[in-house]
């Protein structure tokens, strides 16, 4: 909860990646609260007992979230899945209004990229939800701690900076920085 919070107010990129670690962490804790406390929360410096209280009620909403949503073996919870989405909308505004031409410049860089991850993933998905699966597959590569070829490596990198320019712009966009209408 911490981390999220303050992640979700300085970068919606690493906050989603981020979220769906939690739930990931949480399937593999088993929906386990106390195998949660003991590998996750124990590991966190609270101010006081009710910071630690309000972490352990979060673990457990997102645990309750996960059951009644029906993601306990796979996909993401709706919060999660209406982050994406905005950032969907955010993509297409800036697309459509041109205010900003470093990234449509950049999304036309990585558009061949993406177009690669769609060949390879379920249809459907929208070029920001594929970037997402490939940074976040990545993250995962490297926690288990395998090879990441060169030429995966540069395709990171420029999906990483598109990633960035998406993240920057949506907090302008929140705080009123950014009109696209």
């Amino acid at each position: 909860m911490l981390i999220a919070s303050q992640l979700k107010k300085t970068n919606i990129s690493e906050y989603l990646l981020y979220m769906w670690q939690v739930e990931d962490l949480i399937r593999a804790l088993q929906f386990d609260i106390d195998q949660i406390n003991n590998t996750i929360i124990s590991r966190f410096q609270f101010k006081d007992d009710d910071e630690r209280k309000a972490v352990v009620e979060w673990y457990e909403s997102l645990i309750e979230m996960m059951r009644l949503e029906q993601v306990m073996e796979k996909g993401h919870l709706q919060l999660n899945k209406n982050v994406v989405a905005e950032l969907n909308e955010l993509h297409a505004l800036l697309l459509k209004s041109g205010q900003i031409p470093a990234y449509n410049a950049k999304y036309i860089h990585v558009l061949p990229l993406i177009n690669q991850f769609r060949r390879k993933a379920e249809s459907g998905l929208s070029d920001i939800e594929l970037c997402f699966n490939f940074q976040y597959g990545i993250l995962m590569l490297r926690l288990q701690k395998s090879v990441i070829t060169p030429e995966t490596e540069k395709t990171r990198e420029e999906i990483s900076k598109f990633m960035v320019l998406l993240a920057k712009n949506y907090h302008a966009w929140k705080n009123g920085e950014l009109d696209l209408q």
